[in-house]
């Protein structure tokens, strides 16, 4: 069966709000067989695909007689059940438009709950932090930010556009042409760092309800705001190659996500980059369903194994690709500048946002990054070469002190994803904070699935602490397996 042929993949016409009767019948299966009358059989099969998302509020489903004969029944059949589903105010039926999904409330997530990222913000002063990434500041950028002097520009020191200085979206739609993506100052949009742009979209283009797709692995930082606005995360698997894109294609099909958010380079917390043929695909489904894709690629810069791949963006510019970047992770973390690069009308939308959340972007911060820009390959490279030492250093200390742990090595990005040969990270954790190291496990990361074997180790401590922390994990480790039980 092609995948054009599958039940999920054409259920609903996603421009339309159409469904096929061809693919309901399809996806009802068997709702024929058991008791009770063919009408009452047929409703309940099709509000089950309501509870479950695949049809949703406002589908249009097909007409009594197009439907009856798809599934080999009478028409007064089809009326029957279309009538025992607005009955249940599962559909409406109205004169001239035809039978639609009314559905039913979806689930909204309690926005007020601890934030799932909220551990990796809370070692104690006393131990050795293993909970953060932050990447050294290269010296490259020291003797920037050192030698900084700012523009006396008394027009760009009282300029307050949320959009960014009109000098540094130049620059950075100048760097983002240089490297594949041809874009315009029109369609970049300065931010307080790469979280800030996620936090905007989030805020922009998903309500309550609605779902977002990402990987079954990911970053706080995407999940936590989705859930505030009382949305669901949704986890597609990853292998080898990243994201796996059928499963990926059948949840946009089926769940029609509001936002597909991804990390596909250097991804954060597992190392892995998505392969060109993973990345293209993507890009396609993104122009095929309409449906907007968040490329995060604030650690694209920090690969292993050569320059950044081209972004998605560049690979189908006709596609609703949302790009998200920073200076902080190849320069300085404290400095909080990052971008996102839209298409300009929804750049217009988020400058509007932006006035109500906090204005703009310190212009100083700002007149820094473009000294910072513009030295971008040469601190980007420094960030590299730093990182892959520490990396090697990090990967020894835990075959060392780990043993029977196992991890892919990172090909980029700034930490180890390391799986346990047995027993719980979360119980795991809390031992090692006895022993005076704090270290995040898999829960912190996990977009759906209560996944409890893997820990994050970051390499981006200093050299010393790093081995003393992984060596105090190892003292960890050899004392709560010693109590699990065999």
């Amino acid at each position: 069966m092609s995948r054009d042929d599958r039940a999920t993949s054409r259920l609903v016409d996603h421009r339309t709000a159409t469904v096929a009767a061809e693919r309901l019948g399809e996806r009802l299966g068997a709702w024929a067989r058991g008791d009770g009358a063919l009408a009452g059989r047929l409703a309940e099969a099709i509000a089950r695909l309501v509870a479950t998302g695949e049809l949703r509020a406002g589908d249009r489903l097909p007409s009594e007689r197009a439907l009856a004969t798809v599934v080999a029944v009478s028409r007064g059949t089809v009326v029957a059940a279309y009538s025992l589903l607005a009955e249940r105010e599962l559909v409406e039926r109205r004169q001239g438009s035809g039978t639609r999904v009314a559905g039913v409330p979806a689930p909204v997530v309690d926005g007020r709950r601890r934030a799932q990222g909220e551990r990796l913000f809370t070692a104690a002063p006393s131990a050795i932090d293993l909970l953060r990434a932050v990447p050294r500041i290269p010296d490259g950028a020291v003797r920037i930010v050192r030698g900084h002097v700012p523009q006396v520009d008394p027009v760009a020191l009282a300029e307050t556009d949320p959009a960014g200085l009109s000098m540094l979206r130049e620059r950075i739609a100048a760097l983002m042409t240089a490297e594949g993506t041809p874009t315009t100052r029109e369609q970049v949009l300065v931010t307080h760092g790469g979280q800030q742009a996620l936090s905007l979209l989030v805020d922009e283009l998903v309500s309550p309800g609605d779902v977002v797709l990402t990987e079954a692995v990911t970053w706080p930082g995407i999940a936590d705001p989705v859930r505030r606005r009382g949305a669901r995360v949704q986890g597609i698997g990853m292998n080898g190659d990243g994201i796996d894109v059928d499963e990926l294609e059948a949840a946009m099909a089926t769940l029609r996500p509001a936002l597909v958010a991804l990390n596909p380079h250097n991804h954060n917390p597992t190392g892995g980059s998505a392969s060109a043929p993973v990345r293209l695909r993507v890009a396609e489904l993104a122009a095929q369903y309409g449906i907007p894709v968040v490329e995060d690629r604030v650690l694209a810069h920090a690969s292993f194994d050569g320059p950044a791949p081209p972004s998605l963006a560049g690979l189908r510019p006709d596609a609703p690709i949302l790009v998200v970047e920073s200076v902080s992770k190849w320069s300085w973390s404290g400095l909080r500048v990052g971008w996102l690069r839209a298409d300009p009308v929804l750049v217009r939308r988020l400058r509007t946002l932006r006035q109500s959340v906090d204005q703009t972007t310190s212009i100083p911060a700002q007149l820094l990054a473009l000294d910072l820009i513009e030295r971008a390959p040469a601190l980007r490279r420094e960030v590299v070469d730093t990182h892959r030492a520490a990396c090697r250093t990090a990967t020894a200390a835990i075959g060392e002190h780990l043993p029977g742990w196992s991890f892919v090595p990172p090909r980029g990005g700034f930490s180890v994803w390391a799986r346990m040969p047995a027993g719980s990270a979360d119980a795991f954790i809390r031992t090692a904070a006895r022993h005076g190291v704090a270290v995040a496990g898999g829960r912190e990361f996990m977009a759906s699935e209560a996944a409890d074997d893997h820990v994050r180790v970051p390499y981006t401590a200093p050299e010393e602490t790093l081995r003393e922390g992984i060596a105090r994990l190892g003292a960890a480790w050899r004392d709560y397996a010693a109590h699990l039980v065999r």
